[in-house]
């Protein structure tokens, strides 16, 4: 697949749900978009495929839930596990590290003043959307800087 564009999809795998993000075409702005329930493998590549087509996009950068010290342990392996899944569908993947982007998304909804039953629902998106805005912010800065 081409890139039409420079847009690229953040997703923030969990467990039980998948957090998606876009950026902007010019690759500057993360936008929350939806959070998906996991069901298996298959469906929720499937899921991720049409969220790609949607955008016209074939990059993917997942968040990775390294441990405190920057290893990777347990979680992150399902992430590089799933997102192996995902590269044979035909998608680009990149990994950002992703500590503590969950509980800035949480900080950001509670000051905005989102209840807690609300915050539940969107966190996910949230945090995906704050790993690409920290992704985006580095890659620009590395184009600017000599």
């Amino acid at each position: 697949m081409m890139h039409m564009n420079e847009r690229i999809v953040c997703l923030d795998i969990g467990d039980v749900r998948i957090g998606v993000a876009v950026s902007d075409p010019t690759g500057t702005i993360a936008s929350p978009v939806e959070v998906i329930t996991r069901v298996g493998w298959g469906p929720d590549t499937q899921k991720i495929r049409s969220v790609c087509e949607r955008y016209n996009t074939d990059r993917i950068l997942s968040g990775l839930p390294l441990n405190m010290d920057g290893s990777e342990g347990f979680q992150a392996r399902k992430v590089r596990d799933f997102c192996a899944q995902l590269e044979k569908a035909g998608l680009n993947v990149i990994f950002q590290d992703e500590r503590l982007s969950t509980v800035s998304a949480e900080e950001a909804l509670i000051e905005g003043g989102v209840s807690r039953s609300d915050r539940r629902k969107t966190v996910d998106k949230v945090a995906a959307s704050v790993i690409l805005q920290q992704w985006l912010d580095a890659q620009n800065h590395k184009e600017v800087s000599p």
